[in-house]
């Protein structure tokens, strides 16, 4: 391809040589009409003034025109062909230059280089709009880019603990440092539970980012979908110390089921992890134009400005230790955001600062009669 390319004449010189052939094209043509039309006009005038056809007179005058016409003529056609030139040249050059510069671009994009760039404006609108277009990509590539990098990183970091468990409990077995117990045998499941987990969170999240959640929406009862998440989760409260209650919910919403109670049950294990015994997790709900809102309000550890910005992003933890010891993600969230958007809701996070707890707002659409 790359051959083809090097034996194909260049845009730039095509283009100037089209505008060439177009002036020196336009200039032949009035240098023709001119030369058979002018002359036979001129001689018809001739006739209507009296002169005499053939004479010595008329003959001067013709020649007169003749020569001041094609000499004047002549010397402003090679004046206008090398104005129209020369400005060919400068527009061929000036529309070249903004190609070569993206041309330059995609290569360096093309080797991994998600930094190039194409400056914008100096051409034409449409050429300023295939760089504005050209950068946009660019800079979703190295989003792209930066995001994968981040997830290999995170995803070592996560598998790391509790692969190093799993290798070390099972080197102490083997060398007969520890005894094949009911201990053992609790921990080797833990860890392997977590790494199923992080799998099974891991593939939610590639699915959330990429848009590939299918929801069984249907009408369903806000107070069904918030009973059933409190249900799911009283047991764990009870354990914890931590009070769960709920206000009465009204409304009718449309969507999955399962998913929401998903969303609903990382909202309230978020809270959990983050309330210390004796504190309280309140659910309450709010109907507005088009939808409604379910909040999970908790009297916890709280989140501080520069957290609220952070706290959706993949295996993000506000308290790390807190939330490895107990076998959090940091991908909970990051999920039920992406499906609260995949079901045409948001999902948002306020705190009044640490140590005043924080509330999570589920919206989702209310359903239509």
């Amino acid at each position: 391809m790359s051959g083809v390319a090097g034996r194909r004449m260049r845009w730039g010189t095509r283009t100037f040589l089209t505008l060439a052939l177009v002036v020196a094209a336009g200039l032949l043509a009035a240098a023709l009409v001119a030369g058979f039309v002018g002359p036979q006009l001129f001689h018809d005038h001739l006739l209507q003034l009296g002169h005499r056809e053939g004479s010595a007179e008329m003959v001067h005058v013709e020649q007169a025109f003749l020569e001041a016409t094609f000499g004047s003529l002549g010397v402003g056609l090679l004046l206008a062909l090398a104005l129209a030139t020369a400005l060919a040249w400068q527009e061929t050059r000036r529309l070249r230059r903004p190609l070569d510069e993206l041309t330059a671009a995609a290569a360096r994009l093309e080797t991994g280089d998600y930094q190039a760039r194409v400056p914008v404006g100096g051409a034409s609108p449409e050429l300023d709009a295939v760089a504005e277009a050209f950068n946009a990509m660019a800079g979703r590539l190295d989003s792209v880019e930066a995001s994968r990098r981040r997830l290999l990183s995170d995803v070592a970091h996560e598998l790391r603990t509790p692969l190093s468990t799993l290798t070390a409990e099972v080197e102490a077995l083997i060398d007969g440092v520890v005894p094949w117990d009911k201990e053992s045998q609790d921990l080797l499941l833990l860890q392997a539970d977590r790494l199923r987990q992080i799998a099974a969170d891991l593939d939610d999240v590639s699915r959330t980012e990429e848009g590939r959640f299918t929801l069984d929406a249907h009408p369903q009862p806000v107070a069904d979908l918030v009973e059933g998440a409190v249900a799911s989760m009283a047991h764990r409260y009870a354990e914890g110390g931590v009070a769960l209650t709920a206000d009465p919910a009204h409304g009718t919403v449309l969507a999955d089921p399962q998913r929401v109670g998903q969303i609903l049950g990382n909202l309230l294990g978020n809270a959990l992890r983050h309330t210390p015994p004796g504190g309280r997790v309140h659910i309450s709900t709010a109907a507005h134009v088009g939808g409604v809102e379910i909040s999970v309000s908790d009297t916890g550890d709280g989140l501080a400005p520069d957290q609220l910005t952070k706290v959706f992003d993949r295996f993000y933890r506000a308290d790390t230790a807190r939330d490895r010891d107990a076998g959090g993600s940091g991908i909970g969230l990051t999920i039920a955001r992406g499906l609260a958007l995949a079901h045409g809701g948001s999902l948002t996070a306020a705190s009044d600062g640490l140590g005043h707890g924080a509330t999570f707002t589920l919206t989702l659409p209310t359903a239509r009669d």
